[in-house]
């Protein structure tokens, strides 16, 4: 009976790290209603993606993020990791403010400080939770590679459209 309430908690900590993640993306979405519209309409590198890209690719960092704190939950606990917590709930806000800064209020300064931000946030984060758990770790690795790419890409559609953001 008790290994059956532990799983089930364990579960429970799964689907509340998800619910948590995926309302983080949300609120980043809601900003980005007209984006694919904008996007088009700026002057991009040419190595930047199509706007069909950023959606399955988020979707998929986002379900890799959720994972990867909840094995670090799993491995400790929830007490035992709060500053780990603490950290993935500041890096998910910020990352929700991208969105807003870039395509809402259209201010590439702002989102390229912001994705700054959100780089050193996720490069903690690897760190924290590789201590706790090294595949919680290592889960994070496409995501900071793509925060890394989109902080580059930030960068070159801001230098590019200085007239517009």
């Amino acid at each position: 009976m008790g290994d059956d309430l532990r799983r089930s908690r364990q579960w429970g900590w799964l689907a509340g790290l998800l619910a948590v993640t995926f309302i983080a993306a949300g609120v980043g979405a809601f900003a980005s209603a007209n984006a694919p519209a904008f996007y088009q309409t700026l002057a991009k590198p040419s190595w930047a993606p199509p706007p069909v890209v950023f959606g399955p690719v988020w979707s998929v960092l986002y379900v890799l993020i959720a994972v990867a704190a909840w094995l670090v939950v799993r491995e400790r606990g929830w007490k035992a990791v709060r500053a780990q917590l603490a950290l993935f709930l500041v890096q998910l806000i910020v990352n929700a403010g991208w969105t807003w800064l870039f395509f809402a209020l259209r201010s590439g300064t702002a989102a390229f400080f912001d994705i700054i931000v959100l780089l050193v946030l996720v490069a903690m984060m690897v760190g924290a939770f590789w201590r706790v758990r090294t595949l919680a770790g290592a889960l994070l690795l496409p995501y900071l590679g793509w925060v890394a790419f989109a902080s580059l890409l930030t960068w070159s559609v801001w230098s590019l459209n200085a007239y517009r953001l």
